[in-house]
């Protein structure tokens, strides 16, 4: 488990040769991969990778797991939980939008700053190939703005 200071980073799965990225987290966030609860040290099927120099705090599950039967702890693990429960119900949401261009608009309107993930890794996010989402920006580049 880590707490990301700054920087960009992405969990992604493998699916044979390929690698579909599954969340993008930037900054002032804890980040693990997905793990089972009590599965002990066995490794995940999440990766993680950073996407730019970052700064992190890396928190071992020991750790963790020996502060549990603090009080204080409970509630800080159980506010991180709303947290963790909120953004999955949110990707959620976003792959049951049939439309590539409705995928990249609502995930614009909940990751403010998507010039920073590599337009290969986005495209895999969004369940879309890279030339669908370049044409997707570049349609959107010449839209006329309402001001």
């Amino acid at each position: 488990m880590y707490f990301l200071i700054k920087g960009l980073v992405r969990g992604f799965v493998k699916d044979g040769q390929k690698d579909i990225s599954t969340w993008f987290v930037s900054g002032n966030e804890m980040i693990s991969a997905i793990r089972k609860p009590n599965q002990g040290l066995r490794p995940s099927y999440e990766y993680l990778q950073a996407l730019e120099d970052s700064e992190l705090i890396s928190i071992p599950y020991q750790n963790v797991d020996f502060l549990s039967h603090l009080e204080e702890t409970n509630i800080i693990r159980r506010k991180l939980l709303e947290i963790q429960h909120y953004a999955a119900a949110e990707r959620a949401i976003l792959a049951r939008i049939p439309s590539a261009m409705g995928r990249f608009l609502k995930f614009e309107s909940m990751q403010p700053n998507t010039n920073q993930i590599p337009l290969r890794y986005l495209a895999s996010y969004l369940g879309m190939r890279l030339e669908t989402l370049s044409r997707i920006r570049s349609k959107l580049l010449l839209m006329p703005t309402a001001s």
